[in-house]
């Protein structure tokens, strides 16, 4: 009896019922009284009377039942089934050895009545698939299943019912396709029938429901892409409205899946009013030597009224490079680029090529920089060279750089040895560098960059520099220092000056090709000590006060170079009467490295370092312990005095320091300069002490700036987690590679709602009189966020210009996290860029054109 309640048990799972709630029990009895039942692995021997061409191998943790007259096994408990490349798992799975097929279901747990033990199946290279219950024949390699859960290239495939068949095409029924992870998702689109195939998924009329609510859109088809490798294709534009272009069709491309190691979307926009945009984005990638990516962008403008001169075309283009090397490719050898060149009004006229990005439509200046760098020598010589540039975007000027190189030798102490034994002898303690530059650069306004005779422009030259030096300690307590320092240039251009009298009375700079040669030395000596103060206190919270006092005293020697013998300045007469003074040039005057100084120099520099510091016993812990706060860090004055000069003896005294408040949250940096000299009623300096007037010094300038954060923690938690995304960028989607360079330009983008709330706050002032007429700055900046709650972030940042009496750039956004989907809202409430957005899409890159827009921008409107 015990043996025909297991037997009927399986014939109801035969006719595709689930197991019963007696199954437990008589399966126990069985395995005590039935010879059949087995708890180990089985193979079926291939090559049977059945046709399988391999073996099939049945394993159960519970406990195994063979029906020898029916030719069946029935497996419970963590059961698994593998023929081939077909693997599957399930708590129960009835294997009909004469047919060649197995069924699999889950189980009803009793006590908690949840259904438990779902089959798992995977066949090939397929990923996963979770089901309710399925039915597979070996032979055939068909299979049908219900309730299916599949992953599919970053989304999944809920099927009511699905088939297979020997092709791997899979016919699935009421079934729903979505990228949300839950068992029951946020939203999905509902497919009535559909085919999945090893490239792609087509199906029947679709419509999308979210929340369980359907919205009327209904697709008469539907086509998902399933490539398991790169595969071109076309990328869908979006459409809209202008104010100033009007209706447009943006962003329609093509995807051109080159290779495994490239890839490229061309794009372009044409509006209804003449405009048009084109783009081509290109990345490659190699894992563990280099990736990088490359933009080229183009576009013609045209705005006013039709007709008009205003409504002449504006042709604009921007160009980007990003490389990057990893050092492990190429040890001793680096390489990298990050290039952003292009029109002064590509940004402003294409509003950040259709992205509305105010970082980038407000910027200032573009900037370039391609740099190779090798070391060789047992890294004693260090080579490096750059091609760089730099666009000023307001006063449309462009700064080149082709190319700069340097190369720099460790410094060596060429009397020491490797072996020594004791402590250095002082001649040992002498060292030697060596420097060599070179650089070909040019600047100019962009309008004239590719005209004829721009090469002619460019300024070039090479410079050597020699120091050698010596460090020994005197009487213990000081620091002796000594140094020589040699410096060559080698120029291919040198200038001549004239004086034009008329038409016009300015001067005239004639450039002189040919190899020029300037050089300077100078000879430094000087001593340095720490002087340490302690102030202890017996009572009170405050423990000691401790400050130390660096002072540093040296003598600077150089010849005057302005001399006639070495040939580097002329003069100049600029007055037609022949006894009014001449004045000195010299013929490198604005070349690259300089030119050798004019003067002699011989003089004392000084310099005093102040740091102040308190200690105090600590809250946090009642063993006595105690803990150090800065009070004032780096207050410093500076300046030197030369007594080969034939007036203005004493250089002007500058001071800077800085300190931190309230546990370092607030931060403070100041500066300034002193004029020992007086000014006369025109405002020129006179070459007369201050102090003659009963003033020590003049206060020409002085600094102030402070950063406050009320939450420090945040701006720490979030560069942490910038810096782990950093270390992970081999592994990065092209679309995380672009969120972090967005973090890199904007932190403010980055969201992170683990940080509950951050208020930060800067300011900066700046008191400026070097004659008579003063000159005041001062500027607030504030930004933070606030997490309403676990899902809700709410960032601002603004500004207050006091010289202007406006407010600077003010926005606020708000940020939603919806698990699968999230919605952001930017605000600009006032002034030139007013504008807002908002976006409501799938974070799933597959479903990217699934998403929500409103916009008013700041010249669009719509």
């Amino acid at each position: 009896m015990i043996l025909l309640a297991v037997k009927q048990q399986a014939h109801s799972q035969l006719r595709g019922r689930p197991p019963g709630s007696g199954r437990t029990q008589s399966r126990s009895a069985a395995k005590k009284t039935t010879p059949d039942t087995l708890k180990s692995d089985t193979v079926i021997n291939k090559k049977t009377a059945t046709g399988l061409t391999a073996a099939v191998k049945a394993v159960s943790e519970d406990s195994m039942y063979i029906d020898k007259m029916r030719g069946t096994m029935y497996l419970w408990g963590k059961a698994r089934v593998t023929y081939e490349d077909f693997e599957l798992d399930a708590d129960y799975i009835r294997l009909d050895q004469k047919n060649n097929k197995v069924f699999a279901s889950g189980m009803h747990d009793k006590r908690t009545g949840k259904y438990t033990g779902r089959p798992i199946f995977k066949t090939g290279g397929e990923p996963p698939a979770a089901t309710d219950s399925m039915y597979y024949d070996f032979k055939s390699k068909r299979g049908k299943t219900f309730g299916v859960s599949s992953e599919v290239e970053g989304g999944y495939i809920l099927a009511g019912q699905s088939k297979k068949n020997e092709y791997d095409e899979v016919f699935i029924k009421d079934a729903i396709y979505t990228t949300c992870d839950l068992p029951h998702p946020h939203y999905g689109i509902h497919l009535n029938k559909g085919i999945v195939s090893e490239k792609n998924i087509v199906t029947r009329s679709a419509y999308l429901v979210i929340e369980d609510v359907p919205f009327p859109l209904i697709l008469p088809f539907g086509f998902f892409p399933k490539a398991n490798h790169r595969a071109s294709g076309i990328l869908f534009p979006t459409f809209g409205e202008d104010a100033s272009r009007g209706f447009y069709m943006r962003d329609l491309g093509w995807y051109f899946g080159i290779s495994d190691y490239w890839d490229a979307e061309l794009r372009g926009s044409i509006y209804s009013k003449g405009s048009y945009e084109t783009s081509l984005l290109a990345r490659y990638r190699k894992n563990y030597k280099y990736d990088g990516n490359i933009s080229l962008r183009y576009a013609s403008i045209k705005t006013g009224v039709e007709g008009t001169v205003e409504n002449k075309p504006s042709k604009q283009f921007n160009i980007q490079w990003s490389h990057s090397q990893r050092q492990e490719a190429n040890p001793g050898t680096t390489f990298g680029a990050s290039v952003n060149v292009g029109t002064s009004q590509y940004f402003t006229k294409t509003a950040a090529g259709g992205t509305y990005d105010l970082n980038a439509i407000t910027q200032n200046s573009l900037s370039s920089s391609i740099n190779y760098g090798k070391t060789f020598a047992n890294n004693l010589f260090n080579f490096t060279a750059a091609l760089t540039h730099r666009q000023d975007l307001q006063r449309h000027t462009v700064d080149l750089t082709l190319p700069s190189f340097s190369l720099n030798m460790s410094t060596l102490s060429p009397f020491d040895k490797k072996d020594r034994v004791g402590e250095q002898k002082w001649y040992q303690r002498l060292t030697v560098g060596y420097s060599l530059q070179g650089s070909n650069s040019v600047t100019t306004f962009d309008s004239l960059l590719f005209k004829p005779g721009a090469f002619q422009r460019f300024q070039n030259g090479f410079q050597q520099n020699i120091p050698v030096s010596l460090s020994l300690n005197v009487l213990k307590f000081f620091q002796f220092n000594s140094s020589v320092n040699y410096t060559d240039r080698l120029y291919l251009q040198s200038y001549r000056k004239s004086y034009l009298f008329a038409p016009a009375q300015e001067d005239v700079i004639d450039t002189v090709r040919g190899f020029g040669h300037a050089y300077d030395y100078s000879l430094s000596t000087g001593l340095s000590t720490k002087l340490y103060g302690t102030v202890n206190f017996k009572k009170g919270k405050l423990v000691a006060l401790r400050h130390i006092i660096t002072p540093q005293a040296s003598f600077n020697y150089r010849p005057d170079f302005g001399a006639s013998k070495y040939g580097y300045y002329r003069d100049i007469q600029r007055s037609k009467d022949p006894n009014a003074p001449v004045q000195h040039y010299s013929i490198y005057d604005g070349a690259i490295y300089g030119t050798p100084p004019y003067g002699k120099q011989a003089g004392i520099s000084f310099s005093v370092d102040n740091n102040i510091e308190a200690k105090v016993r600590s809250k946090s812990d009642t063993t006595n312990a105690f803990e150090k706060i800065p009070i004032l860090q780096g207050l410093s004055f500076s300046g030197n005095y030369n007594f080969a000069a034939d007036s203005f003896k004493l250089s002007p005294i500058s001071f800077s320091g800085r300190t931190a408040l309230l546990k370092q949250k607030l931060g403070i940096n100041f500066y300034g300069t002193f004029d020992p000299y007086q000014v006369n009623s025109l405002g020129n300096r006179v070459n007369e002490y201050a102090l003659s007037r009963g003033q020590i010094a003049r206060l020409t300038n002085i600094g102030l700036s402070c950063d406050f954060s009320f939450n420090s923690e945040a701006v720490k938690r979030r560069n942490d987690n910038a810096d782990k995304i950093g270390q992970s960028r081999n592994n990065m989607t092209p679309q995380q590679a672009e969120a972090l360079a967005r973090i890199s330009r904007d932190p403010n983008s980055f969201v992170d709602f683990n940080v509950p709330w951050n208020i930060t706050a800067s300011y900066s002032f700046n008191y400026s009189k070097p004659g008579l007429y003063t000159t005041v700055s001062n500027t607030l900046n504030f930004s933070g966020d606030l997490s309403v709650t676990p899902k809700w972030k709410v960032q601002y940042t603004s500004g207050y210009d006091f010289r202007a009496q406006k407010m600077s750039l003010t926005q606020f956004s708000f940020y939603r996290d919806l698990h699968c989907w999230d919605m952001s809202f930017r605000w600009v409430p006032f002034g030139p860029y007013q504008s807002y957005s908002f976006d409501l899409r799938v974070k799933a890159s597959i479903l990217q054109d699934l998403k929500l827009n409103r916009r008013r921008d700041y010249f669009n409107n719509y």
